[in-house]
């Protein structure tokens, strides 16, 4: 009898633990889920307002902030409703399943972000050799997403070319370069000497503002790794208990 006691007691003690932390995974999950849905919304409009807005690469065209936040939004959304059913239905295989993706994806952003610490420099090469191809379908049909983001940069940064503003000449094979290069803004006044130009370098400009900006990119990766570390936690303990429940209660 004070044997049989104890199981319940335990068996009690399981299930309360249980839902406790079966509630606060499937509120974190909505939220992961909301913010999927958040993602996709943005990534939609831009790819419907912008086109290819941010498309820079020549290499991998379909490398755009429209493609990567549809992408990763839909990624986030599946996940975070695999989370809330698991939690829901306190399924041990969907919340194994929930586990392991976002693992995964885990693993694979702390492998994305050594390798580009440590082949920092060649991919500083790549990039700027890729960007200098891209600069060569500024301004013809189908590349709007790529005509705009260069004159966005251009404006805003207030920066010519990638390394140079010479690197315009190779595109217009002529002393010229995009009106968004210009001091001051007027039809054509790409045409007019460099005098009237943005003397400084896009390439290493965008560098030094994200470098300055270090501070704001760190925390938002902390962030987004400590939310991942918060679900990959929430997962396993409610595995555990699910099995603990059904251990104590059998």
């Amino acid at each position: 009898e004070p044997r049989r006691s104890g199981e319940l007691k335990r068996c009690s003690m399981a299930h309360n633990c249980l839902q406790c932390i079966k509630y606060l995974m499937f509120v974190f999950n909505l939220l992961f889920w909301l913010g999927g849905c958040g993602i996709l919304g943005v990534g939609i409009w831009l790819a419907v307002t912008q086109g290819n807005f941010a498309t820079l690469s020549s290499s991998f065209p379909s490398l755009s902030a429209a493609n990567l936040l549809i992408v990763t939004g839909t990624f986030v959304m599946i996940i975070g409703f695999v989370g809330c059913i698991g939690a829901i239905k306190e399924n041990k295989c969907l919340l194994l399943s929930f586990f392991i993706m976002l693992l995964i994806i885990f693993l694979l952003e702390l492998t994305v972000v050594i390798l580009f610490f440590v082949y920092s420099d060649k991919i500083d090469k790549y990039a700027q050799r890729d960007l200098k191809k891209g600069l060569h379908l500024y301004g013809t049909d189908g590349n709007i997403g790529l005509t705009n983001a260069w004159s966005i940069i251009q404006t805003d940064f207030r920066c010519c070319g990638v390394s140079n503003y010479t690197d315009w000449f190779e595109v217009y094979n002529a002393t010229r370069v995009p009106d968004s290069c210009c001091l001051e803004f007027s039809e054509n006044c790409g045409l007019h000497s460099p005098g009237t130009w943005w003397k400084a370098p896009c390439y290493e400009t965008v560098k030094i503002w994200l470098q300055e900006n270090l501070l704001a990119v760190g925390i938002f990766g902390l962030c987004t790794a400590m939310v991942q570390i918060l679900g990959l936690t929430f997962a396993m303990t409610m595995y555990c208990q699910v099995v603990k429940a059904d251990t104590y209660c059998a």
